[in-house]
């Protein structure tokens, strides 16, 4: 495939709010400049619902990065934490991993996470994650809503995913949200 032909998808958000995380994503996937789908889902429920993971990228790199952070979890239960760095080590190291061209958002209920095209891992001092195409759209609207209204994470979450989906062409405003 083509730089111009990859698989473009998504928008996934991770909000933070009086003890609470939403995760939510769009469920747009476009290939170049044709939509194929409207209705993807992005964000999974992880270790027996305690971990909300959500995916940006080419398709096939960001499922595999989602079963080896899966794996990582079952390794050290309850600590998202280290399973995220256990994998960052791993991405770093292994040269098929590093040709990944993908991006997780993880959350659980004190940790959101970022982890990186080059195996990084970021923890966002405000608690929000936006990564995808539409990433920065919906970031900054999270940021706006945060600062300048009173609710909650999981419809700070919905509207700014909205907003996000108004703006980037490859994001649609077909939204799923998860919450713990």
């Amino acid at each position: 495939m083509s730089r111009a032909e990859q698989v473009h998808a998504t928008t996934i958000l991770c909000v933070r709010r009086d003890g609470r995380v939403a995760m939510g994503s769009d469920g747009q996937v476009t290939l170049g400049n044709t939509i194929f789908k409207h209705d993807a889902i992005k964000v999974r429920r992880l270790s027996g619902n305690k971990v909300l993971a959500g995916f940006a990228g080419a398709a096939a790199d960001a499922f595999a990065l989602l079963e080896r952070f899966e794996s990582k979890l079952q390794a050290f239960p309850g600590n998202t934490r280290r399973a995220a760095i256990e994998l960052a080590k791993e991405w770093r190291t292994d040269r098929a991993l590093r040709r990944l061209e993908a991006m997780l958002a993880v959350a659980d209920e004190q940790t959101s996470l970022i982890l990186g095209g080059s195996g990084d891992v970021i923890e966002p001092s405000d608690g929000i994650i936006g990564i995808g195409s539409g990433g920065p759209f919906a970031l900054a609207a999270a940021r706006a809503l945060m600062a300048h209204s009173a609710l909650a994470a999981p419809e700070i979450a919905l509207e700014a995913l909205k907003i996000a989906g108004e703006i980037c062409i490859y994001t649609n405003t077909n939204i799923v949200v998860e919450t713990l």
